[in-house]
């Protein structure tokens, strides 16, 4: 078995592009290989700042020799049959096959016989195709003719050794060698080397260079802790820094740089973006976690002096940047977010849905509409939302994208504590869909701008405004102080509304809007604050306000009769009108004249799907999203259906029905009762579906006939039907008051009066009155037990 040890050297590979790099270069390698029918032991990728290889140990020197024998037609067949068997076979004679007999006859076999081939000679064809493909997400062209390349940098040099011997080819012209290069000013050789242990050896020794990404990644990490230590501070660690860094220095070399103390006063996420996005460098906190005004720089060198020059240097780049900073804060803290979010109208949000100035009209809309099911003030809530997008036109936002929210929350602070801003222009007219008065974004009511509220209501604006765009990934904090909740509900169901109406759904694996994100933290957010709201009617809420939007009139869009208001709306206050849900929006554009109106915006209101099919579809996609926030906690998808097939949309009942009901599936007693349950519907089924208008077929909720009940019963009938009184309320009764684990315990005393009852009582009897009043017993079974769950979409 033989070691093989590829090597491609070149300029400068961005950080960024080598750890995918690596994975491409094993995946193309290892197909290359497994196609010529070799395999290996072990295959580990390295790359650095300029190289990308791998070492594969066990690899065969020659594949195996292949015999092949295929069956061929009957030696009797039509010519034509043969000349395609021998065309298909590769052989030029039948006198090259054998004749074999079986019991339909003699017939062609051909014998394959595919010869060993150098495993030298496999690399040697597969490596400069593979280099000629690379997948680089961005790569250079240079050179001419045959010495053309398409790489990521300039190619340099080739090393490719295969058991201790250059593997003799080309890449781009480049011929292959035995030597490599180190580092640029500490050991840039070349080095010829013989095999994978020799070459890290001689890199390290000779050329200063940590071959791995993980060496490299422990090395920073440990050197950056102890710079940090040995000063009475702590390294703020960031694994993704870390990443970058272990990419720019073949020879790293931590050290611990200070800034000037001046800055600190700049928001501490600020400073730490600056070192991170523009400078690569590490954050420095005191013991009581507050920035230090020092940082860590990973150097590519051992320097002379200890790296004093080095940090001092970069200390002067650092302060250019933080002055970049704050000048960008200074000026938008003299502008104001209040002024700020009247530039959101001039910024798309979508083209079919509006500006980010339109959504914060329907998101503020919706936070008000939420905040009383939350527990949170609904001015407050108001107020929020108009202001939560509002920093996206700051210039500080516009530098550091990732600071969205964030800069949002330490503007209103600052204004709050002393600088009096602009007020926002009212929304104009009375508002259709609030469910109460409302005060003016002004904060009329409050007493003025943002310099008026307490300290209180300024840190529940500013936090709002921060977390509303939260949770963003699993492991991300979910929002729960109360208006910060009703401000992310609002701006996540907006979304989903919104892309919902216009027909832009996730597709397969497709997710452009990040939709399912969106759920999903809709979802999360209601769990964790154990909010109790009605999901269909927000989903309802929400796009009533988008259907507003839409035109000047948003009668037209209803249907409704601008003069006649209550065939759809109901009176909540002064000139304010509230939508009665119990409605159905459905355009009804043949009673109107069209004349306003252009043949786009037609388009556009015939096109608009109505408030429950938008409801619905929404509702189905939060039951599949709830499968997998529920997934590890061992909640099966089908039982997230079977409570969901009840029609309720408060996600706190329903999970807390599945985790229930997963519960008790898991027992002896569920399982057993589950069974019973099938059987009875299975019954109920077949007979429903051979005597449809019949008696079978108005089997109700299993209500009994007096004659029955009054007959000769068998003891197991008897015993079931007394369970079944007691279970069924008891089963309801807990279900009102959502003590679901209660409601599977009063179910599960049904087991053995079912079991019983299937064992030793003819169902479909001769009598045809015991017939149907049994029938409706297992009706009773299948009703009773669909109060917790619809048990016919468990699978298994």
């Amino acid at each position: 078995m033989a070691q093989l040890l590829l090597e491609f050297f070149s300029e400068e590979i961005p950080a960024r592009m080598q750890a995918r790099a690596e994975a491409d270069l094993e995946r193309l390698l290892s197909a290359a290989l497994k196609e010529a029918g070799l395999g290996w032991e072990s295959f580990e990728t390295f790359s650095g700042p300029r190289r990308l290889g791998c070492v594969i140990e066990g690899l065969p020197l020659e594949t195996e020799a292949v015999r092949e024998e295929r069956k061929g037609p009957r030696t009797d067949a039509p010519e034509q049959a043969l000349q395609g068997f021998m065309r298909g076979a590769g052989v030029a004679s039948l006198d090259q096959c054998e004749v074999r007999e079986d019991k339909k006859g003699s017939f062609y076999v051909a014998i394959i016989e595919t010869p060993g081939r150098k495993t030298a000679d496999v690399i040697a064809a597969a490596i400069p195709q593979i280099a000629k493909d690379f997948p680089w997400p961005k790569s250079m062209k240079f050179g001419e003719g045959e010495k053309t390349q398409r790489w990521v940098r300039p190619l340099q040099r080739v090393l490719c050794l295969l058991d201790g011997d250059v593997v003799p080819f080309a890449v781009f012209g480049i011929a292959t060698g035995n030597e490599t290069e180190g580092h640029r000013r500490m050991g840039r050789g070349p080095f010829t080397v013989k095999d994978f242990a020799d070459y890290e050896k001689t890199l390290r020794e000779k050329g200063r260079v940590v071959l791995k990404r993980a060496d490299r990644m422990a090395i920073i990490a440990e050197q950056a802790a102890k710079v940090c230590a040995d000063a009475g501070l702590e390294l703020v660690e960031d694994e993704g820094l870390l990443n970058e860094v272990a990419g720019l220095a073949e020879w790293p070399i931590a050290i611990l740089g200070q800034m000037d103390p001046d800055f600190l006063d700049l928001p501490p996420e600020v400073i730490q973006l600056t070192m991170k996005t523009h400078q690569k460098y590490f954050a420095v906190a005191r013991a009581d976690g507050s920035l230090a005004p020092n940082f860590v720089v990973v150097a590519n060198q051992d320097a002379p002096d200890g790296g004093k020059a080095i940090a001092a240097g970069n200390a002067r780049v650092l302060s250019a940047r933080l002055s970049d900073a704050r000048h960008f804060w200074d000026k938008d803290i003299a502008r104001g977010l209040e002024d700020m979010a009247t530039d959101l109208s001039k910024v798309t949000f979508h083209e079919k849905l509006g500006t980010v100035a339109d959504k914060v009209e329907r998101v503020a809309a919706l936070a008000r509409e939420l905040a009383p099911s939350v527990g949170a003030d609904p001015d407050l809530a108001e107020r929020a939302a108009r202001l939560a997008k509002a920093d996206l036109v700051s210039q500080m936002v516009y530098e550091f994208p990732e600071l969205q929210g964030v800069m949002g929350r330490y503007y209103v602070l600052e204004a709050a504590r002393s600088h009096p801003t602009p007020t926002l222009p009212s929304r104009g007219g009375s508002e259709v869909g609030a469910s109460s008065a409302s005060p003016s974004p002004s904060g009329e009511g409050r007493g003025g701008g943002l310099s008026s509220l307490t300290e209180d209501e300024a840190r529940q604006i500013a936090d709002a405004i921060r977390d509303h765009y939260k949770p963003q990934g699993p492991s991300d904090a979910v929002p729960d102080a109360p208006v910060s909740a009703a401000v992310a509900l609002a701006d996540k169901l907006d979304t989903l509304v919104g892309f919902w109406a216009i027909d832009e759904k996730p597709t397969g694996s497709k997710d452009p809007f990040a939709l399912r994100r969106a759920a999903l933290g809709v979802i999360r957010v209601v769990l964790a604050g154990h909010f109790r709201v009605s999901t269909e009617r927000l989903l309802k809420f929400a796009y009533l306000q988008i259907l507003r939007k839409v035109l000047d009139n948003p009668f037209f869009l209803f249907g409704a009769d601008p003069d006649n208001l209550e065939e759809l709306f109901v009176e909540v206050g002064p000139d304010r009108w509230d939508y009665d849900f119990s409605n159905e929006i459905e355009p009804h554009h043949d009673i109107y004249e069209w004349v306003h109106y252009s043949e786009d915006e037609r388009e556009l209101v015939r096109s608009h799907p109505s408030q429950n099919a938008i409801a619905e579809a929404l509702l189905a996609f939060f039951a599949d999203r709830l499968k997998v926030h529920l997934k590890d906690e061992g909640v099966r998808h089908d039982v997230i259906d079977a409570v969901f097939a009840l029609g309720d949309d408060d996600l706190v009942r329903v999970t807390n029905r599945a985790r229930a009901l997963q519960a008790f599936l898991d027992s002896e007693d569920g399982a057993a009762l589950l069974a019973g349950y099938r059987r009875a519907a299975n019954i109920l089924k077949a007979e429903e579906k051979k005597d449809a208008g019949g008696f079978a077929a108005d089997l109700g909720d299993g209500a009994l006939e007096t004659a029955y009940l009054n007959g000769d019963l068998q003891a197991e009938e008897s015993a079931l039907i007394a369970a079944l009184e007691t279970a069924s309320n008891d089963v309801k009764a807990a279900v009102e008051t959502e003590d679901f684990e209660g409601a599977m315990r009063s179910l599960a005393v049904l087991r053995g009066p079912v079991d019983a009852f299937f064992d030793k009582v003819t169902v479909n009897a001769d009598n045809a009155m015991l017939r149907r009043n049994r029938l409706r017993l297992l009706a009773r079974i299948r009703s009773d037990a669909h109060v917790v769950a619809d048990l016919g979409r468990i699978e298994g």
